[in-house]
């Protein structure tokens, strides 16, 4: 675990580069490329201690030693030269082994200023290479401060979330793992202390009030693996990154976990077909979500033809299992229901050979980088064979706020998902789920309708109305309408209107409509804005989703808003609709797509089931749960009467 002086002194680092390097990245790059330059120096002194020779600083190099840097009687332009010399010629150090030279490739000094480098290698020369996990959590807090690689649409994955991926695939000593997207390796390395954890023995005389590890217990980690297990199991983890910059990380972070010859490659996974014929038994990944303009050209041996990289990375995985293979993806919800054909082709390839279960995870999952909506794909090619079934599992709370600080919070769902999907892969015969964080449902009503929808939402709702009343599609029972903003230029429209117009801001989250704003009888006329007459409900399937209102009369509605109107009241009474419209918000709410503006379309909601029980029943619910509302309106209002009195009795003492 990461000790608070150890990050300290990284963050001192960043702080005194800051001014000279603004980029976190340049940040990451400058500190990763000193501490080897120190810790190729630690690795020469141990070298002689026990006997032998220096290699990293021999011959030409012996007079870039860290000795030599640091003397004390050097002036800070001669400490500036000779670094800056070094780093730019490491990589040609005959004494380096090829890692190393992979680390300097390419490795240069981004500014001019003698103080801010000595201060800077006077932080460094704290750290010491001692063989120990601690440099390893350190280097990983490090990456840490690279958040968002927005350009190419990668987002680091909040370790939690990697951990919970590898515990719920739990990777053995004997298997290969592959992250195709490897970034700085975050995935792989929690894999391999999976693994080493899984495979450690704790001494029985070891004292029994020892509740946490103790520094020392590093050296137990994995003391069940021989030496030849520990060598294949380093040599069986391996990574793909396509910029060298994140190859050169990966190699760092693997390095100082334990690996003295990392598998990282620089390797475009989508474009190249090298190694294809590389398959392997635990894939674990969170791909790029972004393509470029114009879209991947992927070489032809992709199953699915696609442009979009998050369509090519997934079905790469898919299709790079072994037979018994099993992999975790991370995807954007585009994955889940886009209705282009590449995305329905993808979702049937994986409904019918792999996919054994979805993950949804909360919208701020990836804050404060990014807003994304994210899912995870689990596929098992041995468990699928094993049920006809997809599990579905929803996590609302991942044990941190979704605020842009992500501070943590108590009853986090990850144990309890990490414990039901546990049990539906080692044995999903008979296993249904808990019915209110999973459900399992079949695989043929996955692919029904042709479109492969993996929301779970959807199937939840059906499968719990299904056993009393028939569910219908929403558009063969309603009208469904959309609006529009009439042009603010044109002051005809906006000038002594007689039509209530309204927006999402208009609507609260009681499922009222509060205030409104005017427009003439011409503005709906003569554009596209729609009427929400009285009696439909209202819904907000763009930008501020997850809301809906009933209208108690006639209003237009602007283009984030969709007027959902009974088609028959003999059919649906209209406050039955209202009552459903709490899962139809929901359903939008997590389906809803799109960077900056999110939402979905009315071809996705016409498309949504609701239940329709006959007209007496749907009376009978109404009335049920009207008294409710009243019920909950009462104690409302009664908390309300309570906090101004509280504010009356502090306005007293205050004023006294």
């Amino acid at each position: 675990m990461l000790d608070a002086e150890t990050k300290r002194r990284i963050d001192s680092c960043r702080d005194i580069l800051v001014g000279k390097v603004p980029d976190p990245k340049s940040q990451v790059e400058q500190i990763t490329i000193a501490l080897i330059y120190k810790f190729m120096d630690d690795m020469d002194a141990e070298a002689e201690e026990l006997g032998g020779k220096r290699t990293f600083f021999a011959g030409d190099y012996a007079r870039f030693g860290w000795a030599k840097l640091m003397a004390p009687g050097l002036g800070g332009f001669e400490v500036l030269a000779l670094y800056s010399e070094a780093i730019g010629s490491m990589r040609l150090n005959p004494g380096l082994p090829e890692l190393f030279r992979d680390i300097f490739k390419n490795a240069y000094l981004p500014y001019r200023d003698p103080e801010t480098l000595k201060s800077f290698l006077k932080e460094i020369n704290v750290f010491t290479y001692d063989h120990s996990e601690r440099l390893g959590d350190a280097f990983e807090y490090l990456l840490s401060v690279l958040g968002s690689q927005g350009d190419a649409g990668q987002f680091r994955t909040p370790r939690h979330i990697i951990d919970f991926m590898v515990a719920v695939l739990d990777p053995k000593k004997n298997e290969t793992i592959l992250d195709p997207a490897c970034g700085t390796a975050g995935f792989l390395i929690s894999a391999w202390k999976h693994i080493l954890a899984a495979n450690t023995r704790i001494p029985t005389t070891r004292s029994k009030n020892a509740s946490t590890p103790r520094n020392d217990d590093e050296g137990l980690k994995g003391n069940l693996l021989t030496p030849d297990e520990r060598a294949r199991l380093a040599a069986n983890i391996r990574g793909y990154d396509i910029s060298p910059d994140m190859v050169r990380l990966s190699l760092v972070n693997l390095y100082l976990h334990g690996f003295s010859d990392p598998h990282i490659v620089e390797y475009d996974t989508l474009t190249s077909d090298e190694k294809w014929n590389e398959v392997a038994d635990v894939i674990l990944a969170n791909p790029p979500f972004m393509s470029p303009k114009g879209g991947i050209k992927p070489h032809k041996r992709f199953s699915v033809q696609a442009s979009r990289s998050e369509v090519l990375f997934v079905d790469y995985m898919a299709e790079h299992l072994t037979a018994t293979g099993r992999a975790a993806i991370v995807v954007p919800e585009g994955i889940i229901f886009q209705s282009g054909t590449a995305y329905k082709t993808l979702r049937k390839m994986l409904v019918d050979t792999s996919l054994v279960a979805v993950v949804s995870l909360p919208a701020g999952v990836f804050n404060p980088y990014s807003g994304v909506k994210t899912s995870i794909l689990f596929l098992d090619k041995r468990v699928h064979k094993q049920t006809d079934k997809v599990l579905f599992v929803k996590v609302q709370n991942d044990g941190f706020n979704l605020g842009a600080q992500r501070r943590a919070v108590v009853d986090s769902h990850l144990p309890e998902a990490t414990r039901l999907l546990r049990s539906w892969m080692v044995a999903p015969q008979g296993f249904e789920g808990d019915g209110a964080m999973a459900h399992a449902v079949e695989r043929s009503r996955i692919g029904a309708n042709g479109d492969f929808n993996l929301s779970g939402e959807r199937y939840l709702i059906a499968k719990s109305s299904t056993r009393s009343f028939p569910m219908v599609p929403l558009s063969s029972v309603c009208n469904l309408v959309g609006g529009a903003t009439p042009s603010k230029a044109n002051e005809r429209y906006w000038t002594n209107g007689t039509v209530k117009w309204i927006s999402s801001r208009h609507i609260d989250d009681f499922g009222n409509v509060i205030g409104s704003d005017w427009i003439s009888e011409s503005a709906v006329a003569e554009t596209s804005t729609g009427i929400a007459p009285a009696g439909s409900v209202i819904l907000i399937s763009r930008v501020s989703v997850g809301k809906f209102a009933f209208a108690t009369e006639p209003y237009a509605i602007n283009q984030d808003l969709t007027a959902v109107i009974p088609k028959d009241k003999a059919t649906l009474d209209s406050r039955f609709l209202f009552c459903v419209a709490r899962e139809l918000a929901s359903i939008i709410e997590a389906n809803a797509q799109g960077i900056g503006v999110r939402g979905v379309t009315r071809a996705f909601l016409g498309a949504l089931t609701i239940p329709l029980p006959p007209l007496e029943v749907q009376h009978q619910i109404v009335a049920e749960i009207e008294g409710y509302q009243k019920t909950i309106e009462n104690h409302r209002k009664a908390i309300a009467e309570l906090e101004a009195q509280v504010k009356a009795t502090i306005g007293k003492v205050w004023g006294g």
